[in-house]
This record gives C-alpha cells, structure tokens and sequence, in this order.
C-alpha cells in the first residue's frame, strides 16, 4: 500500500490530504467520534467509498462526502494518483 496522508491546519480548518498514488491504495476501514467526524472532498480522480451501513459508491474528482458519526467505511482509490482531502467538522 502506498496511500500517503499529510495532516494540515489552516486557522480553525483541520484536516489531512490523502493522495492515492496506485489504484487499490485503501484507507482502511474506520468510523469517527464527534471531535473528528469529517467531510471528505475529492480533489482528482475517483475513489470508492464503502462500509456495512452504505454499502458501495464511487465518487469522482469535484464530490463532497458529509460524514455521519460512527459510520463504519474506507476508502479505495480507484485512478491512480486519485487525492481526497479531509476537513474536520468538529472539536
């Protein structure tokens, strides 16, 4: 696996940038708490997006995910050099 995340902290935005250089890179499955519960932008690319609650989707370079807390899922990358960037929604 070479997924590669870079944490960032602009102000009171917080987030991390994962870049998926090879297709079949995963982010492995996880679920969040209020603190760290996130939305999730792909930037390029596309990415699939899956867990037991919601199943199977594939979202491509301009779709924004709002995370619910405690949603079991990972994500796959699907293209090459596919990138998503994580912004925290709470703290």
């Amino acid at each position: 696996m070479s997924l590669q995340g870079n944490p960032f902290n602009a102000g009171n935005l917080v987030g991390i940038v994962y870049d998926f250089p090879e297709a079949g890179d995963v982010l492995p499955m996880h679920s969040h708490g209020e603190a760290d519960v996130h939305i999730t932008i792909v930037c390029r690319g596309a990415v699939l997006a899956r867990g037991p609650e919601i199943g199977e989707t594939i979202y491509r370079d301009g779709a924004v995910v709002d995370w619910p807390i405690g949603i079991e899922h990972e994500i796959v990358g699907i293209d090459p050099g596919a990138r998503i960037v994580n912004v925290v929604k709470g703290g």
